[in-house]
C-alpha cells in the first residue's frame, strides 16, 4: 500500500518539484522511470533472497530502507540526488513486495488466501484512489518535500509490525546457493527491457533505441535461458517454471495490465491535453475504475472460491474488455454516468482478474518458492503496463497525424489486448485450488 500511494502521489507533486529544483522535463521524468527499472529488475531476485533468508527480513530491511530513502528525497538539495534517492528507493521496494505475498501464502490456509488477497488488492486501489487526492492538498499547503517525510512514520510502523507479527516456516525449506550468474542476466534483462519500453513514447517503435534495446533483450534473454536450464539452483525452480496455473496467470495479468492501464492512459491524456483538465480533475473522472475495484475485490474472492479461478478469470476479463469497448464507444466526450458505468465494469472485471491470478499465482507453487512466485507476479504488474502504454502511445503518435484524433482505434486496440487474456484465463484450474498442507506451528518465524 505504501509503494502504490509513492506512485500516485508522486506524480502530483512532480510538477512543484519541477519548478523548485530548476528541473527538466527529463529529469523529472526519470524520477518516475528510474524508481520503475529498479523495481522491475529486482523483484524476483529479491523474493529468490527472501526464500532463502526469511521474507521478514527482506520486508523489514525494505520498508526501513523505502522509509530512509524517503527521508533522503526530503532533504535532497538537487535534482541529481532525487533521482539517485528513487533508484534506491526502488531497490528497497523490491524487496518488501514479494515479501508481502510470499507472507501472506505462509500465514493462510488455501480455504482463506483469497480473502487476504482481496484485502491486499482493495488496500493498493484505495492507496491508488487517496494518492492525488492526499497528494494535491499537501503539495499546495505544505510542499511537496512534505509528501516524502509523510511516508517515513508509516513505514517505521510497518516494520514494527514486521517484528511483532510471526508467520509460519514452510515445510522442506532448504537453503541452497544463489545463482549469481542467473541473477545479474535476469535483473540486466528486466532492466533493459522496462527501460525500453518507457522509452517508447518518446522514441517510437521503429527507433534505433527502441529497436537495439529490444535486440539487446532477446539475445540476452536466449543466454539467460540457457544458463537456468544448465544451472544447480535456477532463479527461476523448475517448479514454478513449468506449472500452468503459474504461467496462465502471469499471461492473464500481463495481457489485462498491459490493456486496462494503456486504455487508462490514453483516456487520461485525452481529458488532460484535449479538455485542459488537471490531473486531479482527470482522476476524478476515473474514479469509478478505483471504487468498483475495491469493492469488487472481496466478491472476486468469494467467486473464485464458488466457481473456481477458470470462470471468474473469465468473466473478470471479458468484463475488464467489455468496460474499455464501452469507453471507446462513447468516448472522454460522453456522459458521466455513461463513461462511469464503462469505468466500473472495467473496475470489476480487473478485480477479479488481480484476485484471481494472484491468488492462483501465489497459492498453487510451493510455499517454499512463495518469495520467488511473489516477484515474478510483481514483475508482470510492472511489465505490463510499460507496455500498454508503449502499445496505447504508438497507436496515437500514428494516427494523430493523418486523421486528427486523439484517440482514434487506440482503446478498440487496448480491448483487444485485454481480450488477448482469455486464453491463458481459460488455462487456469477449473476448481478451488486444493488446501496445501498445514505448517508446522513449532516452525514459527524465519529462518
Amino acid at each position: 500500500m505504501v509503494v502504490a500511494l509513492d506512485g500516485t502521489v508522486l506524480v502530483v507533486a512532480q510538477p512543484s518539484l519541477q519548478r523548485d529544483l530548476a528541473a527538466s522535463l527529463t529529469q523529472v521524468q526519470w524520477t518516475s522511470t528510474g524508481y520503475m527499472v529498479a523495481v522491475a529488475a529486482l523483484l524476483v531476485v529479491a523474493g529468490r533472497l527472501g526464500d532463502r533468508y526469511g521474507h521478514r527480513r527482506m520486508l523489514f530491511a525494505g520498508v526501513l530502507g523505502f522509509a530512509a530513502a524517503s527521508a533522503g528525497i526530503a532533504l535532497a538539495p538537487a535534482i541529481g540526488w532525487v533521482i539517485g534517492l528513487r533508484v534506491l528507493q526502488g531497490v528497497f521496494g523490491a524487496l518488501l513486495q514479494p515479501a508481502t505475498l510470499a507472507l501472506l501464502r505462509l500465514a493462510y490456509p488455501a480455504d482463506r488466501l483469497g480473502t487476504a488477497i482481496a484485502v491486499r488488492t482493495g488496500a493498493i486501489g484505495v492507496a491508488g484512489a487517496a494518492g492525488p487526492v492526499v497528494g494535491g492538498v499537501v503539495v499546495a499547503e505544505l510542499g511537496w518535500r512534505t509528501v516524502f517525510v509523510l511516508q517515513v512514520p508509516i513505514a517505521v510502523l510497518i516494520a514494527a509490525l514486521t517484528i511483532a507479527v510471526r508467520t509460519p516456516r514452510p515445510q522442506g525449506s532448504v537453503r541452497t546457493r544463489l545463482d549469481l550468474t542467473g541473477a545479474a542476466l535476469l535483473t540486466v534483462v528486466l532492466a533493459l527491457g522496462v527501460h525500453t519500453l518507457a522509452g517508447v513514447p518518446g522514441h517510437g517503435w521503429t527507433a534505433g533505441p527502441t529497436l537495439l534495446g529490444f535486440l539487446a533483450v532477446a539475445g540476452l534473454s536466449a543466454v539467460f535461458a540457457a544458463h537456468e536450464r544448465r544451472a544447480a539452483h535456477p532463479i527461476v525452480p523448475a517448479a514454478v517454471a513449468r506449472s500452468l496455473p503459474v504461467t496462465a496467470s502471469m499471461l492473464l495479468l500481463l495481457a489485462v495490465t498491459s490493456g486496462v492501464f494503456g486504455a487508462l492512459f490514453a483516456v487520461t491524456f485525452v481529458l488532460q491535453q484535449g479538455h485542459g483538465l488537471g490531473p486531479l480533475a482527470a482522476g476524478v473522472r476515473l474514479l469509478p475504475v478505483t471504487v468498483v475495484m475495491v469493492l469488487g475485490a472481496p466478491v472476486a474472492a468469494a467467486a473464485v472460491r464458488r466457481h473456481g479461478p477458470r470462470r471468474t478469470a473469465v468473466a473478470g476479463t471479458a468484463l475488464a474488455a467489455l468496460g474499455v469497448a464501452c469507453v471507446a464507444r462513447l468516448g472522454p466526450d460522453g456522459s458521466w454516468t455513461a463513461t462511469g458505468a464503462a469505468f466500473a465494469l472495467v473496475g470489476a472485471g480487473f478485480a477479479a482478474v488481480m484476485v484471481t491470478a494472484t491468488g492462483t499465482v501465489v497459492g498453487d507453487a510451493p510455499a517454499r518458492y512463495a518469495g520467488v512466485v511473489g516477484g515474478l507476479k510483481q514483475t508482470v504488474m510492472n511489465i505490463g503496463p510499460s507496455l500498454g502504454i508503449a502499445v496505447a502511445a504508438g497507436v496515437t503518435a500514428v494516427e494523430a497525424p493523418a486523421t486528427g484524433s486523439t484517440l482514434g482505434s487506440t482503446l478498440p486496440v487496448m480491448a483487444g489486448l485485454v481480450v488477448l487474456g482469455l486464453l491463458p484465463a481459460s488455462l487456469l484450474p477449473a476448481g478451488p485450488a486444493p488446501r496445501p498442507t498445514a505448517q508446522p506451528a513449532a516452525e514459527a518465524g524465519d529462518a
